[in-house]
């Protein structure tokens, strides 16, 4: 027997301190009122049961599979799944109970004890159990297995009752269990227990509740006015407990036993993250913490290990390539599959994988009690390394011209992630993995790596480029100087402010922009490093473009087109005339854009920079444009959108849709004109830029041009 205590098996409902508990009081052994019913007597077993919220789609789907079933009758078989203390015995219960007018021989419990100390309980046992229940006399019920299931089968198939199976282990501890006749029997793991499904069954997993489903569940256990009168606080707290229906009762539990303490009181006390675990429990008895340990202590040593692990990792959710980095383990794969089995992982998408946040601490915290910290140093590391190889890896699908400097991986193997074959999926993984490519950026000074920091923010450059991430181009590029100076290495800190500064640029703070350029010219000055430093004069040409100070922009792209080449940038020394041809352009001088844009494309594609020929052919569309020469604009427009289209740049792409709505429109096509702004103002949208100046312009070409229809 185990008492009370929440960290043994069940989910049964019960009281704590005068409130409704959902989640935590354990019937121990099997339950079954008196050891013998007499026969003709009813068993009416099942535990009383708490309030449910906000699981209307698992009861529908439960019913449906029922109403099937029975109608062809045959037996009705469900199992409910999910993490420790998500509320599967209280759902069971809920919808057992609504069945009793239609099964009225009988309701039969068992506590299957997957989770106890002492090992789950033998089907056989359970059999006696059931017997006696069913008013067989104790002398009758046999000695043999086979014989006490088949007994069992006998009297429960001219019945109408139902069963519940709580805490089952596997599907074969559950199958001798199962009634004859149409009965229904509802089974509990935190296993999914798929092999149950040759036998008809109906899976139902469970999930955490929705914010205002846990508000609601922490409103009935308080049974006060305190959620009514702290609304957000109430918010805060069931989102400190991530909707954990165990977590939200005992946190409503510890409150409803001071009713004069305030809701932000407790919020306090979980918003430290180390002691959330700690603070969710009662007396040492109804706890969360000791509820994960014993889905923890039952996994096979090689899942708990990956556990731990995983535990480590800093970001929201993770593919199964980093929980092979992670742990070095070919199997991780298996390996997951086990977690998920048990209830500790929730799969995000194929191949994704998430933590609920309370188990995530208690991975986290097992890691620190198991695991020796050397070990952990090494696996946070691969980690880094894995993330780090796969952006630059992702990088060079997207943008081969980059300069990628030199990475700095530690000991052992790297794992490198399929980022896909082409630019399209590559800066789509960049897209997904962004939170984690942070979150080991962000940690990787203090973890001992600051190498890591500033290479992974110069792999992340044509993602930002393209998807105008700016608040993570910024904190990226600023923890990569930070690293820079603290290893001391002068190359990396100028890179950091070069692609940092065309970030800043980007977003608007020019004169930030400006700064940051010339602090990396004066670096570049000082090593003696004449091609850096020529380099910088292209990017503060464009902040001085920026800023309107045009004849020194002018100055700076001109010395920059002369002086590049001679240090052997020639593709530099192109982009140096492509941004004289824009300045040009937008200085009314459509034939100097022309000669500046023709010679730029020119050189940019005899260097192989597609991504910048493109540019090119855009400038020289909107050059044509200004004089008149329509046909024209529409070829470059066109064959800028050829290459665009399989880059995945939707600003550029937007742009070069944009001009092709102007050519239309000057056409007279004034239904394409409209078709093109739509799709070049989704584009921009699409990369957060719609109030962008290019896309206001495109926006007053919309609502200027004829219609024969509505305006949007």
């Amino acid at each position: 027997m185990q008492g009370h205590g929440l960290g043994s098996r069940n989910e049964l409902s019960g009281t704590v301190h005068g409130a409704v508990v959902q989640t935590g009081v354990v019937y121990g052994g099997v339950h079954f009122g008196s050891e013998v019913s007499p026969v003709g007597q009813t068993p009416w077993e099942l535990p009383p049961c708490g309030h449910v919220v906000d699981r209307v789609p698992e009861l529908d789907a439960l019913e449906r599979h029922r109403a099937r079933v029975m109608r062809e009758k045959r037996h009705m078989l469900a199992a409910v799944s999910g993490l420790g203390g998500v509320g599967k015995t209280t759902l069971a219960l809920r919808w057992l109970n609504t069945l009793r007018p239609h099964f009225p021989d009988g309701q039969l419990y068992a506590d299957l004890g997957a989770q106890s100390t002492g090992g789950p309980v033998l089907p056989y046992e359970i059999l006696g159990r059931f017997l006696r229940a069913l008013g067989a006399p104790g002398q009758q019920v046999p000695a043999d297995p086979a014989e006490r299931a088949a007994l069992y089968r006998s009297l429960t198939a001219g019945r109408r009752l139902v069963v519940l199976l709580d805490d089952a282990a596997t599907a074969a501890q559950v199958r001798p269990l199962l009634p004859g006749g149409g009965n229904v029997t509802a089974v509990t793991s935190r296993s999914r227990l798929t092999g149950l499904a040759v036998d008809g069954c109906c899976a139902v997993h469970l999930e955490a509740l929705a914010p205002e489903a846990a508000i609601e569940l922490l409103a009935d256990t308080l049974s006060d006015d305190r959620v009514t009168a702290e609304p957000e606080d109430a918010r805060t707290l069931v989102e400190l407990c991530a909707g954990l229906p165990l977590a939200v009762r005992v946190a409503g539990a510890r409150l409803s036993a001071r009713p004069r303490r305030r809701i932000t009181t407790m919020v306090r006390a979980l918003e430290e993250e180390h002691d959330r675990l700690e603070a969710l429990a009662i007396d040492g008895d109804h706890n969360v913490r000791a509820a994960l340990d014993v889905s923890y202590r039952v996994l096979p040593p090689s899942a708990a290990r990956l556990y731990r692990l995983l535990g480590l990792h800093p970001g929201p959710e993770f593919a199964t390539a980093a929980a092979t980095a992670v742990s070095g383990a070919q199997d991780a794969a298996e390996l997951l599959e086990t977690l998920h089995d048990a209830s500790l992982l929730s799969e995000v998408g194929e191949g994704r994988h998430r933590f609920h946040d309370l188990v995530r601490l208690h991975a986290i915290a097992m890691a620190q009690q198991d695991e020796p910290r050397a070990e952990r140093e090494r696996a946070i590391r691969r980690l880094a390394d894995h993330y780090l190889a796969s952006a630059t890896r992702a990088e060079a699908v997207i943008d081969p011209q980059h300069r990628t400097m030199a990475r700095d991986y530690g000991d052992g193997p790297v794992v490198t992630a399929d980022v896909g074959h082409d630019a399209e999926a590559a800066l789509d993984w960049l897209e997904r993995e962004l939170p984690n490519l942070m979150a080991v950026l962000r940690q990787s000074r203090a973890a001992g790596f600051p190498t890591v920091g500033w290479q992974l923010a110069d792999a992340l450059w044509p993602l930002f480029l393209r998807r105008k991430y700016y608040d993570d181009w910024h904190a990226a590029h600023d923890e990569g100087v930070a690293a820079a100076r603290e290893l001391g290495d002068i190359a990396a800190e100028c890179r950091m402010l070069t692609s940092g500064g065309v970030g800043r640029l980007g977003s608007g703070d020019h004169d930030l922009a400006l700064e940051l350029f010339e602090r990396a010219a004066r670096l570049f000055e000082q090593r003696g490093d004449r091609l850096g430093r020529a380099r910088t004069l292209n990017y503060r040409g464009l902040a001085l473009q920026r800023l309107e100070r045009l004849d020194e922009a002018a100055e700076l792209f001109q010395r920059a087109a002369v002086e590049l080449p001679a240090c052997g940038d020639r593709r530099a020394g192109a982009l140096a005339r492509l941004n004289l041809a824009d300045l040009a352009l937008a200085t009314g001088d459509p034939d100097g854009a022309l000669e500046h844009g023709g010679a730029a494309r020119d050189s940019l594609e005899e260097t192989g920079d597609a991504y910048n020929a493109a540019r090119a052919d855009t400038l020289l569309g909107r050059s044509c444009l200004a004089l008149r020469r329509v046909d024209q604009a529409g070829e470059r427009f066109s064959a800028a959108l050829v290459t665009l289209r399989g880059m995945a740049a939707n600003y550029e792409i937007a742009r070069a849709v944009g001009g092709l709505g102007e050519v239309a429109e000057q056409r007279g096509d004034a239904r394409t004109a409209r078709d093109h702004y739509r799709e070049a103002l989704d584009l921009y949208s699409s990369v957060g830029r719609s109030q962008s100046p290019d896309a206001e312009s495109v926006r007053r070409r919309l609502h200027r041009a004829p219609s024969g229809e509505p305006e949007d």
